[in-house]
């Protein structure tokens, strides 16, 4: 039996070839620029299984970067947020003729690995996926996991286990209202008010965007004052903005570039402590998508998890719950193929 995983965010698309063992075959990732769809993927992705006499799968799982809907008994539809691309189940099983074909949240894909890699942690052996961020915190077994993500945008999930098949709880948590915590980020909050026309997200600052944003934000402020040559960087190719910003913010080669980074880590520790008590989530906070990788001597410093622990008298709580980054590069294509064996 074949299997075919995806995972389709709001920039780029991963697409893998499985066997029923979970062995990967086969893999792609796709830049979603210029595309017309996740069908116009799968075509150059046939033409690559057969150049290499693989054959098409049997059955499919998709996390997308959206709300997925059920619309009637074996039918999905799910539109990506950042992308606007449209899929339908029953549309992508009539053109490729694979049997089962499944749409999820990709934080949804992205908890069932968490799901797999939770059980080891739980013996006491951290595997390689995964860097904790308070060394010496152990999950309580079978506690409640909370998932989140920042890249194209934000994802949060939650991972329940009560005996039985773990639930996960797939959330469009990423969009409820920013919550500013000092003078700074009330500031900060009015900024993004005025740039989007009211509502603020947690989305529109724990993003590759909102990374911008926040050095838009300070460099508007006056302090730190913008370089020249930064500048340049960024205006040379703002879709590579973030980037720049991380690599001058980690290295301290820019004050301004610092301070953006430094502000983007707090808030995303202080929404990972949100996500923490929310949930309960005592087996673990478990940090992913594509940013946090990038920046984890950052997360590392202790500014992270300083505002995860600020929760004032649920301090002592906050900090018997372990928090690990993700640093799997394909964490929600490997929880689609999971998902996808489960069928």
């Amino acid at each position: 039996m074949l299997i075919l995983a995806g995972d389709v965010g709001g920039t780029k698309t991963l697409l893998g070839l499985y066997d029923a063992l979970g062995t990967k075959l086969y893999g792609r990732r796709f830049e979603n620029a210029g595309r017309q769809g996740l069908l116009d993927l799968l075509q150059e992705f046939w033409a690559d299984l057969r150049a290499r006499g693989l054959g098409r799968p049997e059955r499919a799982v998709f996390g997308v970067a959206g709300p997925v809907q059920d619309v009637a008994p074996g039918q999905q539809r799910a539109r990506i947020t950042n992308l606007a691309w449209d899929l339908d189940t029953t549309v992508l099983a009539e053109a490729t003729g694979i049997g089962q074909v499944r749409l999820v949240n990709d934080f949804h894909a992205v908890a069932a690995a968490v799901s797999a890699w939770a059980t080891e942690v739980e013996t006491g052996l951290v595997p390689d996926s995964l860097v904790p961020l308070a060394p010496g915190v152990r999950p309580l077994p079978g506690g409640t996991i909370a998932v989140l993500g920042a890249g194209t945008g934000l994802g949060e999930a939650a991972l329940i286990r009560s005996g039985g098949a773990p639930v996960i709880l797939p959330t469009e948590g990423g969009h409820v209202d920013f919550a500013p915590r000092d003078d700074i980020e009330i500031e900060l909050l009015r900024f993004l008010q005025r740039r989007h026309g009211g509502h603020v997200s947690y989305e529109r600052v724990l993003s590759g965007a909102g990374l911008l944003a926040l050095y838009e934000f300070f460099r508007d402020r006056g302090e730190p004052t913008e370089a020249a040559a930064v500048r340049a960087e960024i205006e040379a190719d703002p879709a590579q903005g973030p980037a720049v910003i991380s690599r001058h913010g980690l290295a301290g080669t820019d004050p301004l570039c610092t301070t953006a980074l430094d502000r983007f880590c707090r808030i995303y520790g202080a929404e990972a402590g949100n996500l923490a008590l929310k949930f309960l989530a005592r087996g673990g906070v478990y940090i992913a998508g594509g940013i946090a990788p990038r920046i984890l001597p950052r997360l590392q410093d202790g500014s992270f998890l300083q505002s995860f622990l600020d929760k004032g008298r649920f301090r002592t709580l906050c900090s018997g719950i372990p928090v690990y980054v993700v640093v799997h590069p394909e964490a929600g294509l490997y929880g689609a193929a999971v998902l996808a064996r489960g069928l």
